[in-house]
């Protein structure tokens, strides 16, 4: 892969902005809110603050290092800023295997976030995130602080939930980034409705394991030609 693919960056603009007009035809953002990423290489690709996505081009979308330096690129004279959030995308795609990094503002999450410490098993789907979810302590927005709340609450999981803020989630790619950014986002509305009914049994660490290993062993959610 090089460094500098321009046909990969263009193609990783072209997905973010596919991706962002998904975000709020899905519920998951309202306007500008929230941002999502994409590594190519050593350059991620990230949406840029601001912009309604309705209104985002593939040129808009910004390119940086992964130390956080700026490239030039786009159809104007320059560049759109980065998202605010470009310290919090680089610090996942740092701890982690991540290629894409997906943060919503989705309303179920944020109004879990601000009642409870995590989003427990209510559902055995939970193991495609690593087991129930934390919710990281409130942080400003756009803070190395917050970069580093996420990425500690993300210890062993792929998605964690910010509070009074939103989540964060991450993937091999930008469809399995996104793809659980919906599922934290329909398990936190189940949870709720389960609540509305009392207070709603979860599933222990033994049997969130139980479900990991037969997943496995079925490969379930795996296409035929998948790398295991």
């Amino acid at each position: 892969m090089s460094r500098h693919d321009p046909d990969e960056l263009q193609a990783a603009r072209a997905q973010l902005v596919s991706y962002s007009a998904r975000l709020l035809a899905d519920g998951l953002a309202v306007g500008s809110a929230g941002n999502i990423s994409l590594r190519a290489g050593d350059i991620v690709a990230i949406t840029p603050s601001g912009i309604p996505y309705g209104q985002m081009h593939a040129a808009d979308v910004c390119l940086v290092t992964l130390d956080g330096a700026q490239l030039p690129g786009g159809a104007g004279p320059a560049p759109e800023t980065p998202s605010s959030e470009t310290p919090m995308h680089l610090a996942v795609y740092a701890a982690t295997g991540a290629a894409a990094v997906v943060h919503t503002h989705s309303p179920e999450v944020i109004a879990l976030s601000s009642a409870r410490p995590e989003l427990p098993a209510i559902h055995y789907a939970i193991t495609a995130l690593g087991g129930p979810v934390r919710v990281a302590p409130y942080v400003r927005f756009g803070s190395a602080a917050l970069a580093a709340a996420a990425v500690g609450a993300l210890a062993g999981r792929s998605a964690v939930i910010l509070r009074n803020h939103g989540a964060v989630t991450y993937g091999r790619d930008l469809e399995q980034a996104y793809d659980r950014a919906v599922l934290l986002e329909w398990l936190a509305r189940t949870y709720r409705l389960a609540l509305s009914y009392g207070e709603p049994a979860t599933l222990s660490p033994a049997e969130l394991d139980e479900v990991t290993a037969e997943t496995r062993r079925r490969h379930y959610g795996e296409r035929r030609g998948d790398p295991l």
